[in-house]
């Protein structure tokens, strides 16, 4: 990926994009908005023929004790072969449990099995994608009762364990330290 600024793929801007060709160093999708294939992925293939593209993904829910929907990274391994991003990255967030999908990226407790269940689960997504992934820290609204590894050090341990690379959401920072009244300059 160039080392310069990129913007999230919005649908409505897509002709305008693909006719006028804005200098935009890269664009950023969601992948399962373009798991159903036909015009909204031709389009995507279209922008990918001019720019980078990164893929964000928000629907592998890699911190379930349930594992991988397999079907969802078929998917995704599909899109990752036609697009050939920069970058492929998750979060680390739950989503699904039982079979149902929840439809929002839950925080996890920071214990060294939720440690061990994400690391699993994040080395079937690189083995079965053939490539390292970004994993994107979460932004925190409750605090656990037992969550005795720090945020920073369980992240490092992913990183360490998997080999997987961390992608630094400022936002999330923000988001997590307005929540709990934390500085995040500290």
């Amino acid at each position: 990926m160039p080392a310069v600024a990129g913007i999230g793929l919005r649908g409505p801007h897509i002709a305008e994009i693909l006719a006028t060709r804005p200098a935009i160093g890269w664009f950023e999708v969601h992948p399962e908005n373009y798991m159903g294939g036909g015009p909204a992925l031709a389009s995507l293939c279209a922008i990918r023929r001019n720019y980078p593209v990164s893929l964000h993904g928000v629907g592998l829910s890699l911190g379930s004790a349930d594992g991988i929907d397999m079907h969802h990274l078929h998917r995704l391994k599909e899109i990752v072969d036609q697009i050939e991003p920069g970058l492929v990255s998750e979060h680390v967030a739950w989503s699904a449990t039982g079979g149902a999908h929840l439809n929002d990226l839950l925080p996890l407790p920071y214990t060294e099995e939720c440690l061990a269940v994400l690391c699993r689960n994040v080395s079937v997504m690189q083995e079965r994608l053939g490539r390292t992934v970004l994993m994107e820290n979460p932004s925190a609204y409750l605090r656990f009762r037992h969550s005795p590894i720090p945020e920073p050090e369980f992240l490092a341990e992913l990183a360490r364990r998997t080999g997987c690379g961390l992608l630094c959401d400022v936002n999330n920072i923000y988001v997590t330290c307005e929540n709990f009244g934390l500085d995040a300059f500290a």
